[in-house]
């Protein structure tokens, strides 16, 4: 990789995970083509991202059920496809709309319509953050308020940056996973960082390997492999301030995973 000076993203593992990813998953990946199901406005892949990053996320959605509300206008109680509606087109967006920083707010606004205040869709939280476990105990604490606008501000101009240069496909992956992770660890918004962080990821590919990313059904992969998803991002530690990004590896080789 030409030389780059990143503020926040790691490049510790890089020659490590592009020696690792075989030959394959690059074939894998130029093989992907959309569904016969896409017609018109509705995109299957799109609905599979869509059901599958919100089902990560608890929601209580299928997505045969999704595909027909959507694509035949088979009508759910609103609660059932509300929140799945508003992720869909938050990815229509992206795929819509160069990744930029000031692009990110209005995504986030998007997923987070059924899920956040107006005043809080899109803005940087001022509070503290902490995830739980369902027994109610802290898995990890994230950046604190006074540190968040400081630390996104970092990953996104390393992804202007990266954006900019010239990455090879093994390199793409490695940076999609990462910004997927940092995202997740500064948890800058109240709600809707997974969501967010996923589509990240996939927004990031697309732009630099091409539009056969948002056929990747990524998500669908972390929510059938979720309690090792979780597992691999918990990996890091426990505090913001004392992540250990040396041991990101696991976590690296998911998004691999979801291609071949």
């Amino acid at each position: 990789m030409e030389e780059i000076a990143l503020e926040i993203l790691p490049v510790a593992l890089l020659e490590t995970y592009t020696q690792q990813v075989d030959k394959t998953v690059q074939t894998a990946f130029e093989e992907l083509e959309d569904n016969p199901l896409s017609a018109g406005t509705f995109s299957f892949y799109t609905s599979v991202s869509a059901v599958f990053s919100s089902k990560i996320e608890g929601e209580n959605i299928e997505l045969d059920s999704f595909i027909k509300h959507k694509k035949l206008n088979v009508k759910f109680l609103p609660d059932y496809t509300q929140k799945i509606d508003d992720l869909y087109e938050a990815y229509q967006f992206a795929q819509q709309n160069p990744l930029t920083a000031g692009n990110i707010q209005p995504a986030h606004k998007l997923l987070t319509k059924h899920i956040l205040q107006v005043a809080h869709r899109g803005k940087i939280r001022t509070m503290n953050m902490f995830v739980m476990t369902p027994d109610g105990k802290i898995e990890y604490v994230a950046c604190t308020p006074d540190k968040v606008q400081t630390e996104i501000e970092k990953l996104y101009r390393d992804i202007d940056k990266l954006l900019s240069a010239k990455l090879t496909f093994e390199e793409a992956l490695y940076f999609a996973s990462l910004i997927h992770l940092v995202f997740v660890k500064i948890h800058p918004f109240e709600d809707g960082n997974g969501r967010t962080a996923r589509l990240l990821e996939k927004w990031f590919l697309a732009q630099k390997l091409g539009e056969k990313a948002w056929y990747m059904q990524s998500e669908k992969y972390y929510y059938d492999h979720h309690q090792t998803y979780y597992a691999n991002i918990r990996l890091m530690g426990l505090e913001y301030d004392e992540l250990d990004y040396g041991k990101a590896g696991e976590f690296l080789g998911m998004l691999v995973g979801a291609i071949i």
